[in-house]
C-alpha cells in the first residue's frame, strides 16, 4: 500500500491508476495527512464486491429461515411509512 498526495494524483492519475493495477496494491489519496480515498485494482474491487454479495446473500437466507409469522407487504409498508 502506498500514499500519494491528492494534488499529485490529479495531475498523474493514469500513472497512479496503472501503477496500482500493475502492482496489485491499494494507493491511498491523501491531503494534509488524511486519507481521503483509494485507488484499488479492478480485480481487487471485484473480489470485495463478490465477498459483500456473498455476505448479503447469507444474511438474507438466514433471515428467511428465522421463525415468525409472515407479514403482508401492505402491513410492512404501513409500518415503514411508505
Amino acid at each position: 500500500m502506498s500514499e500519494v498526495p491528492i494534488w499529485e494524483a490529479s495531475t498523474h492519475l493514469s500513472e497512479v491508476a496503472r501503477g496500482a493495477s500493475q502492482r496489485g496494491e491499494v494507493v491511498y489519496l491523501v491531503e494534509n495527512g488524511q486519507r481521503l480515498a483509494a485507488i484499488v485494482p479492478a480485480e481487487m474491487a471485484a473480489q470485495i464486491e463478490a465477498a459483500e454479495d456473498a455476505e448479503d446473500l447469507e444474511a438474507a437466507l438466514a433471515a428467511r429461515d428465522e421463525p415468525g409469522e409472515p407479514v403482508r407487504a401492505e402491513q410492512l409498508w404501513a409500518e415503514l411509512g411508505l
